[in-house]
């Protein structure tokens, strides 16, 4: 009874904090974090899928994609008469990685915010971001602004304040000429002064975008730190900021501005942040002694907010764990990999068709361009995919975890709504299948890199049943599985099917077969047995599949037409002719003693009873051996082809 009753007072104490909290929010009505968005209906709109949208996603992402190092980005794009200009600007001592982030992030923001309107503004913490269907650049706006102030007081005293204000003006004047001063990369300027009445320093910044000519600059600064808005937003308080399209200043009473060195433009080093002053709320809220009682009630129900914080945090883990599933360790080591859906959605120009780089049951692969101009292979599973929540969760949990050259490397995942989409690093070369299988790559793809290929498979698979922290079994490993970088090294990808093992068990059973016909080892397509054995056979068709230049499943023989390539390899080694299973563009440029041993192993990973095929630790001993001996194989059982 005494837990029941304990719990009861927490639940009303806590209840009691958020009707506080909510009487808080309410009395303030702050900005959600000082951001805003405009959109311009005199500009017109667009319709989905036109001309216009399609220029203005190809004008957002070259415009976050080209990092020139100044801060300031300028693109355009003409096609059918229909043309769209854009221009991001990001605060001078924004870091490069805050100010990738908002521009990504604003590029979502504002084409969501402002649906189909060819004009748009936003202007957010970091970052300013303009498109539109008029010229941008070199083009000085003051409005509109959006103003915010510091709720404090400077002091009682109206002399106080009075000489606080005359400090504050003087001080940005100075800046506004040094800022319109400035090159074409960077018209900014800081400073400090002393207001000694109330014994404080003042910090200030302003800054335009550069594209603006000296006069303009100083026009706009000018405009906005006027005495006429000074007196009626800023005259009593401790700290203000108005932000413009092409100009904007702020000023505080603690040092705000991040070191310069890091940032997008680099520039001389200024006084770290200290936020703990700050308390800006939209200009328009009116002033009131309510911030004194809310700082009595905040101290005396810190105790109160430090439960509900650790309640709020609790139940995030848990929805995050029900997304991914997982022990919270599991979810701790993934949750760093999440991206925003939005910078996915720019980083692909909105998934559009000429990122495409395939389709498979999952759904569609698309190309894209991180801000950091990284290049990335995106999986977007569609909403019927045949890779289900289960399998998106394996993917996500296994692959982080994996580190080989041999493995395809997991950049991150995104999970909004029903969206699913798994971040890979982007391999230029496509899949191996790609190569094998068709006539032209293939007659290029000699036998140094099909031998490359066939070590480096072996390599990762060796790593998966032995080495990892896991044993894992891939069960649906095939030539379309396998991904080519630019030096034509593979990487086994696609995890969706995987299962794991404990570093003892041995085998594992099922009765929901997946992975692909023809590639499929007998115990498990017939009985649902599925072990380290199994992807041995997978591996056993793959030799093949490379050294032949033919699918598991084509035609091998004039009078069986539907003999497959295990079938035919089997009988043309019965037959003493296994020189006729070779790619004919691999003769005579290469030893027919050298192919032959690695037909021979691909046959002992076929055989029949899974005792009988060797380990992957004696597959690359005999890849990479010059020793002769190779045990006899049996008859491979017919493989299973769709």
């Amino acid at each position: 009874m005494v837990s029941i009753n304990f719990v009861s007072l927490l639940s009303i104490q806590a209840f009691l904090v958020l009707l506080i909290i909510i009487f808080i929010a309410q009395a303030l009505d702050p900005p959600d974090n000082g951001d805003s968005n405009f959109c311009n209906n005199d500009r017109g709109n667009y319709t989905d899928s036109s001309v216009y949208q399609t220029n203005l996603n190809g004008v957002l992402i070259n415009l976050i994609s080209n990092r020139n190092g100044t801060g300031f980005y300028s693109t355009s794009r003409l096609s059918d008469d229909e043309v769209v200009y854009a221009t991001g600007v990001c605060k001078a001592d924004a870091k490069v990685d805050a100010c990738g982030k908002c521009l990504s992030d604003s590029t979502y923001i504002l084409t969501r915010y402002c649906p189909n309107q060819k004009e748009a503004l936003g202007l957010f913490d970091n970052c300013t971001l303009r498109y539109s269907n008029r010229a941008l650049y070199g083009v000085m706006e003051s409005v509109p602004a959006l103003t915010s102030y510091n709720l404090r007081n400077v002091s009682s005293s109206l002399d106080a304040v009075d000489e606080f204000n005359q400090q504050f003006i003087m001080l940005l004047g100075r800046l506004t000429t040094e800022a319109a001063a400035g090159g074409d990369e960077l018209k900014f300027a800081s400073g400090i002064t002393n207001a000694s009445m109330v014994n404080k320093t003042i910090y200030a910044l302003a800054q335009c975008t550069p594209d603006l000519t000296e006069k303009d600059c100083k026009s706009c600064l000018d405009t906005i730190v006027k005495k006429k808005m000074l007196k009626e937003r800023f005259y009593w308080s401790i700290g203000g900021r108005v932000r413009t399209p092409s100009c904007n200043f702020r000023f505080e009473v603690y040092p705000f501005l991040e070191p310069l060195n890091d940032r997008a433009g680099g520039a001389a080093p200024l006084p770290s942040t200290n936020t703990s002053d700050q308390g800006l709320v939209v200009a328009g809220k009116k002033q009131t002694k309510l911030f004194r009682t809310i700082i009595v009630v905040v101290v005396t129900i810190a105790a109160s907010l430090a439960l509900i914080i650790s309640i709020c945090v609790f139940l995030r883990m848990r929805k995050t764990k029900a997304k991914l599933g997982g022990s919270s360790d599991e979810i701790g080591s993934v949750e760093a990999l999440q991206f925003d859906f939005g910078s996915i959605k720019v980083a692909t120009n909105n998934f559009s068709d000429e990122n495409k780089l395939g389709r498979g049951g999952f759904g569609v692969v698309y190309k894209g361009r991180l801000f950091s101009k990284e290049y990335i292979a995106v999986k977007r599973l569609s909403s019927d995919s045949k890779q289900g929540d289960e399998e998106f969760k394996n993917e996500v949990l296994l692959v982080a975890s994996l580190q080989h050259r041999n493995l395809v490397k997991l950049i991150g995942f995104s999970l909004e709504g029903n969206e699913r989409l798994l971040v890979y690093e982007y391999l230029p070369n496509s899949s191996l299948d790609q190569f094998i299988f068709d006539p032209t790559k293939r007659s290029h793809f000699d036998w140094d890199s099909r031998y490359k290929c066939m070590v480096g498979i072996a390599r990762g698979l060796l790593y998966l049943h032995e080495d990892s922290r896991l044993r894992i079994i891939h069960r649906d490993l095939k030539a379309s599985n396998i991904l080519l970088d630019a030096e034509m090294n593979p990487k086994i990808a696609d995890f969706g099917m995987a299962k794991l093992f404990k570093l003892d068990q041995k085998q594992g059973e099922t009765h929901r077969i997946v992975g692909t016909y023809g590639y499929m080892a007998p115990e498990y397509a017939m009985r649902g047995q599925f072990s380290v054995k199994s992807d041995i056979y997978s591996f056993g068709v793959l030799l093949l599949e490379i050294i032949s230049g033919q699918k598991i499943n084509s035609s091998h023989h004039e009078d069986e037409n539907d003999e497959d390539l295990v079938s035919s390899a089997w009988r043309n080694w019965r037959e003493g002719t296994t020189s006729n299973l070779i790619d004919p563009t691999l003769m005579p440029t290469v030893s027919s003693t050298t192919i032959m041993r690695c037909i021979h192993i691909g046959l002992l990973c076929l055989q029949q009873n899974m005792a009988d095929r060797p380990t992957m630790t004696s597959v690359i001993q005999m890849l990479t051996s010059e020793s002769p001996s190779l045990p006899k194989p049996s008859q491979p059982t017919l493989p299973f082809c769709d």
